[in-house]
């Protein structure tokens, strides 16, 4: 039942949160679905430098329902939440913050909705060999779910040296039961772990705004029967999923995470279920498609 667009005092506010944000389609996603739905939030975006003073803000207003986190802060809004599921504690990152009054219940959409968008293209996961290209919030999340609920024979994780990478590779080895595999970016690097990689998954900002264009793998070094995941889904076919599809690989494209993770957000924000199909057709009308 679709409602006339109003705001008032019992209005709940829902927001994005990142930076970058202006490319967000979170808001449209779930406007839509509280219009179709005929309820009383309404969804923002909001560029945030300084996160603990947004979650400090989001706890003291009593109408802001709910939040997604997004670049860079997913990982440090940990440390300002009151609370996370054990899960997600291991995981190491977030993207969503519940209010409930007061109380800031923080837990993570992307790991269980990337899993949905592979299973959903066929693609086999058990016993193959994942490779893994960042170690940011949304790679911990991901590689943690895949390790954990589809049981992959190996995981390699390609970033650039440092502190991510290494607490990545050592908070998977202690708690999960796959076999882990850290390769700093440097010469040759590529080369080494595509020669053995089934499933390539980018979990960094190349391809999307401001890097448009882009892609960290050459297109030489793909090989038959590899499938390629860009969680990147801005532009909807990166420069990554276009040279792999023309080399014939299988492609799955981060409009599909995205949308599946946001159906869970909205649902725990809204306590209902979600419009698929109306956030569906909202973000590909979005994109163009």
């Amino acid at each position: 039942m679709k409602k006339d667009f109003s705001i008032g005092t019992a209005t709940q506010l829902c927001a994005v949160i990142g930076n970058p944000v202006a490319h967000s389609l979170s808001p449209a996603i779930h406007n839509a679905a509280f219009n179709e739905l005929g309820l009383d939030f309404v969804y923002v975006a909001f560029r945030v430098e300084d996160l603990n003073k947004a979650l400090n803000g989001m706890r003291s207003l009593q109408n802001f329902r709910g939040m997604s986190i997004t670049i860079p802060h997913k990982i440090e809004a940990m440390q300002y939440v009151d609370e996370i599921a054990d899960l997600d504690r291991s995981i190491g990152s977030i993207n969503t913050v519940i209010n409930e009054n007061g109380k800031l219940v923080g837990f993570g959409t992307d790991g269980p909705g990337a899993l949905k968008s592979l299973v959903d293209a066929g693609v086999e996961l058990a016993g193959k060999s994942i490779l893994m290209l960042g170690a940011g919030g949304a790679a911990r999340a991901i590689t943690f779910t895949i390790a954990r609920d589809a049981h992959p024979g190996k995981i390699t994780l390609l970033d650039l040296t440092g502190p991510l990478l290494d607490g990545l590779a050592a908070d998977l080895k202690a708690g999960t039961e796959v076999a882990i595999e850290s390769v700093p970016l440097g010469p040759g690097a590529l080369e080494q772990v595509m020669s053995s990689a089934d499933v390539i998954i980018n979990c960094t900002p190349i391809g999307m705004h401001p890097h448009e264009g882009k892609s960290l793998i050459p297109a030489e070094l793909f090989r038959t029967g590899q499938v390629v995941f860009d969680v990147v889904y801005t532009p909807l076919e990166t420069k990554l999923l276009a040279d792999a599809r023309s080399c014939g690989l299988v492609t799955v494209s981060g409009v599909e995470m995205f949308i599946n993770q946001a159906v869970m957000q909205f649902e725990r924000f809204a306590g209902t279920a979600a419009p698929v199909e109306v956030m569906r057709r909202v973000v590909m009308e979005k994109l163009g498609s």
